[in-house]
């Protein structure tokens, strides 16, 4: 199962949903951080893409010997399963709030943009100021409304952690320069693996009443879609067990059970 990681995070939105899939016993989990990104690997451009994203992604996933994968994505990170998907290397696809879903001019596009453009004195701040960040007044329940439901919804640790990755993420320009001219997700009706749209209630950067209807109306109508009550964009933070359960729910539906071993006989 190969794990996909939102804008300008790393891959510790998944520290607590990776082991617990992995734990089942039925899953290899890999979750990169993508490049461009705290702890991953240089970008090698001055403009990241969905593309390049996936290209740095297809190398790893050689590098490991897996031709395809169940692929799991969280916004931006849901947005490179896609692409993924479209070069054969998706068995299924689980996309959480995903990104992408828009054309290329679409004003739901501008208005993802413009709100991680108003984020960056947030950005410029944690440069400034990193940790320290979060003793500023009202800086949990600001810091946290693009992140979960509620200000309580991810802990002290990880928001520290979360200031770290947003200080040391050149994605942040690079892949927002880029974005102004990329189409989104343009193809989701030539899906053919089993896919999974998880919608987020109380998502304040694709809210899901504003950018569901691309995928609903483009991807084919056989595939699931599930809303998840109560939480925000990054849901692995404030429901790691619930995002646990519906992942792995719906890849049973997907995956052959495992066969006891016949018993020997006496």
């Amino acid at each position: 199962m190969l794990m996909l990681h939102p804008f300008l995070i790393s891959q510790l939105v998944w520290e607590k949903v990776a082991p617990q899939l992995a734990d089942t016993g039925r899953y290899e989990v890999f979750a990169p951080t993508m490049a461009g990104h705290h702890g991953g690997p240089r970008s090698g451009t001055w403009f990241l893409s969905s593309a390049v994203l996936a290209d740095h992604i297809e190398r790893q996933l050689d590098q490991l010997g897996w031709d395809t994968a169940h692929i799991v994505g969280n916004s931006l990170g849901g947005w490179v399963a896609f692409e993924l998907e479209r070069r054969g290397r998706a068995r299924t696809v689980t996309g959480i709030a995903p990104a992408g879903g828009w054309h290329r001019w679409s004003p739901t596009k501008f208005e993802v943009i413009a709100k991680f453009v108003g984020g960056m004195p947030v950005w410029v701040l944690a440069h400034l100021l990193g940790p320290r960040l979060l003793r500023l007044p009202l800086s949990r329940k600001i810091g946290t409304l693009p992140i979960s439901g509620s200000p309580d919804g991810i802990s002290e640790d990880e928001l520290l952690q979360v200031v770290d990755d947003l200080k040391h993420c050149p994605a942040y320009f690079q892949l927002l320069l880029k974005s102004l001219l990329m189409p989104g997700l343009m193809e989701l009706a030539e899906t053919d693996v089993p896919t999974h749209l998880v919608l987020c209630e109380k998502d304040r950067v694709v809210p899901p009443e504003k950018f569901s209807g691309h995928f609903i109306n483009h991807l084919p109508p056989a595939n699931k879609v599930t809303t998840l009550a109560g939480v925000g964009h990054i849901p692995m933070f404030e429901a790691p067990a619930l995002v646990t359960e519906v992942i792995a729910g719906f890849l049973d539906e997907h995956i052959p059970p495992i066969r006891a071993l016949d018993q020997p006989t006496a």
